[in-house]
């Protein structure tokens, strides 16, 4: 907002011009908002609108949706919600299809051994992991915006659902389960699972309905990236008792992390040798691979599949070296052929599960939207952030029915697919053959997999998270602001746990939001001479000031937090206070009721004390609030101005006929 103010000369180090010098020669008479509405007219709107009901609106958008329901309508809809059908249409086969071919099937080769990793990080069966790396993967190849992004299991959701799952179904005290009781355990888990996938999925629905997926704003890029850096450092710690043989149970909720590590140092003795040599082989395999990937990614044709290389060697090696029956290695076992009926969880358990389904969600959502959000810039492509909401819903929804976890977009697979040439969705599909090919028949060669070997394959995929604290001392540079909410989003989810990690992180990045809106200020202006420029006095000695008037600035959003701030500072510029006049900084871009009647307060003082007000270059928003605060029964129409140049040129002549004596001030 900006206007002119009758009031004394700013006090400020500026040169003093004569009355008419800052403007020079005339142009053209000021054009007040009225005046300017009158010559260009406003803006168009339809006449039978004018006078409309308050309920017009929402009838108009129903009319809307029902017109959806003719022919064309139907297709319309059927287009934006079925993706392929845009797409698929132009598709470049002989430029594209190869690259979709290549960098899906590497996708697919990696979802095997990280799927049934990731499903031992949710405490379910490993071959709940192929399903989950299968249908949400299915699902967003046709639903989905995002053309280089790939779904599946994600170690963020894995770790807080797998918190979940072993709060609502703990493992017994006493131990010792038979085969039987521990089939019984695993499925009650699945179902647990399940349900908070169930959750998610329709909560993301719930959001889809309301169209929020402007929601995924609110979790900041220092939040996402503090949140999954954390999260990586849990992810590490819980493998420990995989990685050294040690059968510790699972420590959830607060200090979950201090509480683990206490646990394994303590049982440190009794590690097993084997399991800690396989292990070892396993990272000194794994980790330089993936450094090969990165540092070469440009001279290999595809990334080395580091997992399953890794995978094979050591199923042989414990296959003919009977490390399950005379060491006692821990090892996956029989994975299930086929697909597993689908079942509906088990409803009377979302009320409990709720509190886990919304973090998920958002987490899930926010992830995938912010790598969609990069690749899309990357490639100069659009995506729809509601129909992505719809995607990752209805791929929670429908995979939950399979007894899959909750899913999302995956940091390390997208990169991969991306490095392999992938160009469409279509890499999914190709991605799906090669699960879909484990599932029916290559199961039974994951038999002897040491347990040992999944739990180094969750570690080193958590390479790029810890990667991530890389970015600190750059971001310390650009905005400490931003370097403390990724501070405090880190040390929470380290020390806490991942959801209050993620509740305080959103909280005190809005509460920085609202610090910065605090910052009021009021600038100064000056005329640079020879121009109709209107800059800041501290900028430069050389601007003009024109004795009687003085031009401010507030850039501040005027509402009701900081409207007592714009009073006092208001005061002490115009001298309804008394004492010197120190101007300080910026102007309005928005108002709230509380903020426009304080500027209609600010307006009757100005008049009872004899200061004349103009307010020039609102912006219509800001202009309608303040009418319907009462403005005008304060001021005339002709002291609203489209400019600062017109409110200038206004004011300078007033000053001319009335003299120096009495002053104007523009805010």
């Amino acid at each position: 907002m900006s206007g002119l103010l009758g009031a004394r000369t700013c006090s400020h180090p500026g040169e003093v011009s004569d009355l008419k010098s800052p403007l020079g020669a005339k142009i053209r008479e000021p054009l007040t908002e009225a005046r300017f509405q009158q010559i260009f007219g406003g803006a168009e709107q339809e006449p039978e609108l004018l006078a409309e009901p308050r309920w017009y609106p929402l009838c108009r958008l129903w009319r809307q949706r029902a017109r959806a329901c003719t022919g064309p309508g139907a297709w319309r809809l059927l287009l934006a919600r079925l993706p392929p059908l845009r797409w698929l249409p132009h598709y470049r086969w002989r430029a594209w299809l190869l690259g979709d071919a290549v960098a899906g099937v590497t996708v697919g080769i990696v979802h095997v051994p990280q799927g049934m990793a990731f499903a031992l990080l949710t405490s379910v069966p490993p071959v709940f992991g192929l399903y989950t790396s299968f249908f949400p993967v299915l699902i967003y190849t046709l639903l989905g915006t995002g053309r280089h992004l790939s779904t599946g299991t994600f170690a963020v959701l894995s770790l807080m659902t797998g918190s979940a799952v072993e709060r609502l179904v703990p493992e017994p005290l006493e131990g010792n389960l038979s085969g039987i009781e521990m089939e019984q355990l695993d499925a009650q888990r699945v179902g647990a699972a399940a349900a908070v996938a169930f959750g998610s999925g329709a909560l993301m629905l719930g959001m889809f309905a309301l169209q929020l997926g402007v929601l995924s704003t609110f979790l900041s890029e220092p939040v996402v990236k503090a949140l999954t850096s954390g999260a990586a450092l849990h992810v590490l710690v819980s493998q420990l008792p995989s990685l050294l043989g040690l059968p510790l149970p699972r420590q959830i909720g607060c200090f979950a992390l201090f509480k683990t590590l206490a646990a394994v140092l303590t049982a440190l003795p009794r590690s097993s040798p084997a399991e800690l040599t396989i292990s070892a082989l396993s990272l000194a395999l794994l980790v330089p691979v993936k450094e090969l990937n990165v540092r070469f990614r440009e001279r290999l044709p595809t990334p080395i599949p580091g997992e399953i290389v890794m995978v094979l060697l050591a199923s042989a090696l414990c296959f003919t070296s009977s490390l399950d029956t005379r060491y006692n290695v821990q090892i996956v076992g029989l994975l299930p052929g086929g697909f597993p009926q689908p079942l509906l969880p088990n409803l009377a358990e979302l009320p409990r599960i709720l509190a886990d389904s919304l973090p998920i969600a958002l987490v899930a959502f926010a992830v995938s939207a912010s790598l969609a959000s990069i690749y899309a810039e990357k490639y100069n492509y659009t995506i729809d952030s509601n129909q992505e909401l719809l995607a990752h819903g209805v791929s929670n929804l429908i995979s939950s029915l399979f007894s899959c976890f909750p899913n999302s977009a995956t940091l390390a697979t997208t990169s991969l697919l991306v490095d392999a040439g992938g160009n469409t969705q279509l890499a999914g599909l190709f991605s799906c053959i090669v699960v879909l090919s484990v599932l029916l028949w290559l199961a039974p060669f994951f038999y002897y997999l040491p347990k040992a070997v999944l739990a180094c394959i969750n570690i080193s995929s958590m390479r790029q998270m810890f990667f991530q604290m890389q970015e600190l001392p750059q971001l310390w540079r650009i905005s400490r602001v931003d370097f403390a909410v990724w501070m405090v989003t880190w040390v929470a989810v380290v020390t806490l746990s991942v959801d209050l990690g993620l509740a305080i992180g959103v909280v005190f990045s809005m509460m920085t939001v609202v610090c910065r809106t605090q910052r009021v200020q009021c600038l100064a202006l000056g005329l640079a001479e020879g121009t109709e420029l209107y800059k800041p006095l501290r900028e430069s000695h050389k601007l003009l000031q024109v004795p009687g008037l003085c031009i401010l600035s507030y850039p501040t959003p005027l509402y009701f937090g900081t409207r007592g701030q714009f009073r006092c500072t208001l005061e002490w510029h115009l001298g309804l206070r008394g004492g010197k006049e120190m101007p300080k900084t910026d102007s309005p871009p928005n108002a709230d009721a509380a903020g426009a009647r304080e500027v209609v307060q600010l307006a009757s003082r100005c008049r009872d004390a004899g200061i004349h007000l103009l307010l020039a270059q609102c912006n219509a928003s800001v202009l309608g609030t303040l009418t319907q605060a009462g403005l005008l029964d304060r001021v005339t129409p002709e002291q609203l101005f489209v400019s600062v140049q017109d409110a200038a040129a206004h004011a300078l002549e007033r000053l001319a006929l009335t003299g120096p004596k009495t002053c104007t001030m523009w805010v």
